[in-house]
Order: structure tokens, then C-alpha cells, then sequence
């Protein structure tokens, strides 16, 4: 009974899914009934148009590729033959030789200040004025040794003409005059004082007037108005002097690279701040002790300043060696200047190009840059760098 009616039951539902269609026919007729109904489409303008030059970045992020490369001409690196050059980077300090503290032997309280760190001074010229109770004493004492010497003065004269009429023993003449001699030396020693204080005889002011010693550029200044002077217990000077018309060049030099460095031979020297500018100067030390962190050793240039160079400023400085060696040559339009480093963008065919850090030389007529380092002559370059940069940058 139970046979039967299970046949029963499955044959009724096969029935029922012949007679059913399925989702998915359904979903098949809709699409093919709105395909029917569009209508014919539009053309698209955008479409029908070439497509734009795209630059797509390779694996290596100084490889790029470019779809047009024809707009992007080349330049073939020549060979040229210079004398072997090492280029170090360096800063500009003051000459220690010229430069000069200004101090105040008088102690006391500064009252006016005439002239600020950075100012251009002459020799001679009023820095400071200070109070001290020291010029008060020293000329009080100066005072007393002139009146010390003129009664002196005064009882010698007396003993000459007494010991002339007889009336005193030559012993008394004697005395008489070494007391005058002593109260002259009292006399000198007084004014002295007074001179080295930075005060005079005809000056019996408490206030001391402070000159700068030499022409130059007050590179540093540790006092201010109202400030304290302790004369020469001062652990600091009011101020530095520093004649800056020839000025040191402070290079690091690796221990690999020291014997390309010779003393007294001449160097080129390269502003950060004015790169077309070259500057000569002559190697007048090398460090007998190396850095132990870096092992580098300091090479002091000395150049004259024809007034561009400021203390603290990079440069870079070229120091010529005798071997001579093979550089490559290419338009200075083909060097990019980017983050303070120089770059070429070699052709690698295939319209791909590559950028490489070089190492420029010397700026050469008709508009030629030497590279060091990073290029070989016969190279292709981009002629124009930063036509190609400001592409891959879009």
C-alpha cells in the first residue's frame, strides 16, 4: 500500500516540473526581449578618438616606458680626456688667523651696545660702553702718583739748592732724588692702567669705551644690554670678530681617496648657493687624525671671498689629480637637477628610458656638461630631461 502511493506521489511531481519552467529560462527570455527593444546605439565620440601617449612605470622605478618616444630626442655622450678628478663636499668656516675676540678688561655692567652679531665693523669702530668701578680706582690712583710726584719733584729742587749752599750731605741729595724718580714711575704706571682698561688721563669717566681690534664681520656675540662683565675671569667674549676676506674651505676626505690630495696644490670650489660660479683656493692642510665613525680626514682650502661666500654655507670642491682619465660629454639641458642630486634618462629601446645619478664635472662651452660618474661615452640620452620628468610626472 505504502509502494504505491510513493509511486504515486513522484510521478505527480515530475508532472509538475515538466509543466514549471525553470528561473533561469526566464531570466534568458527578459535579456533576449530587452536586447530586442534598445534600439541601435549611439556612437561614442571618446571612443573613436586615439588613444592618449601614456608613460607606464616599470618594474624599476627609474625605468620608464613611453608609447611615443619620438617626441623625446636623443643625444650620444662623447668621449673626453681630462686629468683624474675627485669631488668632495665641504663647508665654509672663518680663518682662525683672522679672527679675533673682543674683551673688556674692566669688569662691570655693559650700558650700550653700538653694534650687532652679522654687522660689517672697521677697525676702530665703538662696539659697547661699559660702567666699572675699576676706572674709578684707576684714576684715583693715577690722581694720588701725580701729586706723589710733584711734591717729590718739589723737595728735590729744595735739596739741590741746599746742598749746593752746603746746608744738606749729598747722602740727603740722593734720597731726595730716587723719591722723585720712584713717584715718576708711579706716574706711568697709573696712566698704563688707566690705557689698558680702555680708559685715558683725560678721561676721568667711569664708562669705558670697547673698539673693535680689526675690519671684519661679527660672527658671534655673547653679551646684551644691562649684561654682566667679568673682564678677563669672563668664561665668554662679547664678541668675535672674524675678517672674512679669505675664508677656509673644511672638506671630508675618505682615508681611501687621501692620496689624491696633495698640500699645495690648487682645488676648485663650488657654491651650493651659486653653481655657476667656480672658485680656486690652495690646499693648505690635511688632518693628521681621521674621524673614527666615517674615516674621513679634514683637507682645509684656503680661498679668497669675494664676498658671495657666508660662513656655514655646502660646497663642493675638485681637486685634480695627474692620471688622466676618459669623460663622458652631454648637452647640459640632458642633466636633471632633482632633490640636490643630477640624473640622465638613458634610452634603453623598446621606448623605454632609464634614469641614473651621475656625477656632473665642468660646465664646457657651446653649452656642454662633463659627467664624472654614472655615464659612459656612446651612451644615447634624452636631450631634454626635464620635458621627459614633467611627462611621467602627468
Amino acid at each position: 500500500m505504502s509502494s504505491a502511493m510513493s509511486f504515486a506521489t513522484l510521478k505527480q511531481r515530475n508532472d509538475w516540473k515538466l509543466a514549471c519552467p525553470s528561473k533561469s529560462a526566464f531570466l534568458a527570455v527578459a535579456m533576449l526581449l530587452l536586447a530586442a527593444c534598445g534600439g541601435e546605439r549611439k556612437p561614442d565620440p571618446a571612443a573613436e578618438a586615439p588613444p592618449p601617449a601614456k608613460v607606464e612605470a616599470a618594474a624599476d622605478a627609474n625605468v620608464v616606458s613611453v608609447d611615443n618616444s619620438d617626441q623625446f630626442p636623443l643625444s650620444v655622450a662623447v668621449a673626453r680626456k681630462a686629468s683624474s678628478q675627485l669631488v668632495v663636499t665641504g663647508v665654509v668656516a672663518p680663518d682662525i688667523s683672522r679672527t679675533v675676540p673682543v674683551i673688556s678688561i674692566a669688569t662691570g655692567r655693559v650700558v650700550d651696545i653700538k653694534a650687532r652679531l652679522g654687522d660689517t665693523v672697521k677697525k676702530g669702530q665703538l662696539l659697547m660702553q661699559v660702567q666699572s668701578a675699576d676706572i674709578a680706582s684707576a684714576f684715583s690712583d693715577y690722581r694720588k702718583a701725580v701729586a706723589d710726584e710733584q711734591l717729590a719733584n718739589t723737595q728735590m729742587e729744595r735739596a739741590k739748592i741746599l746742598y749746593d749752599k752746603g746746608a744738606i750731605s749729598q747722602n740727603d741729595l740722593q734720597t731726595a732724588e730716587n723719591a722723585e724718580n720712584k713717584a715718576q714711575v708711579d706716574v706711568e704706571t697709573s696712566r698704563e692702567h688707566l690705557r689698558v682698561l680702555g680708559s685715558g688721563t683725560d678721561h676721568p669717566s667711569g664708562v669705558v669705551d670697547i673698539f673693535a681690534p680689526i675690519s671684519g664681520v661679527i660672527t658671534d656675540q655673547q653679551v646684551t644690554n644691562a649684561a654682566g662683565i667679568q673682564g678677563l675671569a669672563a668664561t665668554a667674549n662679547p664678541f668675535t670678530i672674524s675678517d672674512l676676506s679669505s675664508v677656509w674651505i673644511l672638506c671630508d676626505v675618505y682615508e681611501n681617496d687621501l692620496a689624491s690630495v696633495h698640500l699645495g696644490e690648487t682645488a676648485d670650489v663650488k657654491l651650493a648657493a651659486y653653481p655657476d660660479k667656480i672658485f680656486t683656493g690652495k690646499i693648505s692642510n690635511i688632518g693628521a687624525v681621521l674621524d673614527p665613525n666615517i674615516r674621513t680626514a679634514k683637507v682645509r682650502i684656503e680661498v679668497k671671498n669675494p664676498g658671495l661666500m657666508r660662513v656655514g654655507m655646502f660646497v663642493s670642491a675638485t681637486f685634480h689629480g695627474q692620471k688622466e682619465e676618459t669623460h663622458a660629454v652631454v648637452p647640459a639641458s640632458a642633466i636633471l637637477h632633482l632633490h640636490d642630486r643630477d640624473w640622465v634618462y638613458v634610452a634603453m629601446g623598446d621606448k623605454k628610458f632609464k634614469r641614473l645619478e651621475v656625477t656632473t664635472g665642468v660646465t664646457l662651452p657651446n653649452n656642454q656638461q662633463e659627467i664624472l660618474t654614472g655615464l659612459q661615452p656612446g651612451q644615447r640620452v634624452v636631450t631634454n630631461a626635464l620635458v621627459l620628468q614633467n611627462t611621467v610626472e602627468q
